[in-house]
């Protein structure tokens, strides 16, 4: 039987600065590129190849347009999402030299984060991954957690990506706690190195780590950066470093890393990774993550680009 991943989250537009950008905000011109974490998640699991289905809104405003032409050409399902008249919410992106991004967002009525039970699908597939702003925008994420809470019961794998976006909410202890939340629901959670100091700025990575894990999931993954990932069990810290990249953005990165933990999970099952497994694993995606560096905007590689990528580095 052919497995099944479904992605729960936003898809939105991400405006980057570009000289040669179609719109227009205070006078600086922005180029218009479909994103949010749960929709680059899809992309990169569908390039590598998986079946995937999102799960989340999509308008029928321009950049709902994009965003739905632009996942089913790279072969994301589409058959449980919810249409809506209502706008595609909006990431503004400021790009530092060092290509890291810092975003502002326009979410306040977009058809983005309309997550309710009357849409929502039953069933339940393999594993969801759910993660980034739908997590915290309410009311759509009591819904989507609730949702996400009865996929499990019927035996989903649960993945959760935080992916913090202090520019959304500040509060740090509001945050905190609705995080905190969804972390009790996953199996997996892939974290940042910059998601963990932000949440916990007087904590060190791997007590968060074995704090989160009492409250349930067996994996904790943190993404490093150029410096790779590490992923924690309860037994075991394995750990790989980052492959080098002529890095463009870091945007999608995080999101291309959790795609290659689904298929993981599909291919071989959360309990077996660990070990060489886990290790193997972690290369992957530093190597997936490498590739979506070198390019702007969220541009996931297909399988064979990351094949190729990791055959290089065998025969170097």
């Amino acid at each position: 039987m052919t497995q099944v991943a479904w992605v729960a989250g936003e898809v939105l537009v991400d405006l980057i600065p570009s000289i040669d950008g179609d719109e227009s905000i205070e006078g600086r011109r922005y180029r218009a590129v479909v994103g949010g974490g749960a929709a680059n998640t899809a992309k990169a699991l569908a390039r590598l190849g998986r079946r995937c289905e999102f799960i989340g809104g999509l308008s029928s405003d321009r950049f709902g347009q994009m965003a739905w032409m632009e996942l089913e050409r790279d072969g994301v399902g589409l058959d449980l999402i919810h249409e809506s008249d209502r706008p595609t919410a909006r990431a503004i992106l400021d790009v530092s030299t060092d290509g890291s991004a810092r975003y502002s967002f326009e979410v306040e009525g977009s058809t983005t984060f309309a997550f309710d039970e009357s849409w929502l699908p039953e069933g339940s597939p393999d594993v969801v991954h759910v993660g980034t702003l739908a997590t915290v925008v309410e009311p759509g994420n009591l819904k989507l957690m609730q949702w996400v809470r009865e996929v499990k019961a019927k035996g989903a794998v649960i993945l959760f990506d935080p992916n913090v976006r202090p520019a959304f909410l500040g509060d740090r202890s509001r945050y905190r706690e609705m995080i905190e939340e969804w972390v009790a629901l996953a199996d997996l959670v892939k974290a940042s190195e910059e998601d963990l100091e932000w949440l916990y700025p007087d904590s060190d990575q791997e007590s968060v780590a074995t704090r989160w894990m009492e409250r349930g999931p067996e994996l904790i993954v943190i993404t490093r950066g150029s410096r790779g990932m590490v992923g924690v069990r309860r037994d075991e810290s394995v750990g790989v470093a980052g492959v080098e990249a002529q890095v463009v953005d870091t945007v999608g990165a995080g999101d291309t890393v959790g795609a290659v933990l689904v298929e993981a999970i599909l291919d071989s099952g959360l309990d077996q990774l660990r070990g060489e497994a886990l290790e193997a694993t972690l290369r992957r995606a530093a190597h997936a993550a490498s590739l979506t560096c070198s390019r702007q905007g969220a541009e996931p590689p297909t399988r064979s680009e990351l094949e190729s990528s990791l055959r290089r580095e065998k025969e170097g």
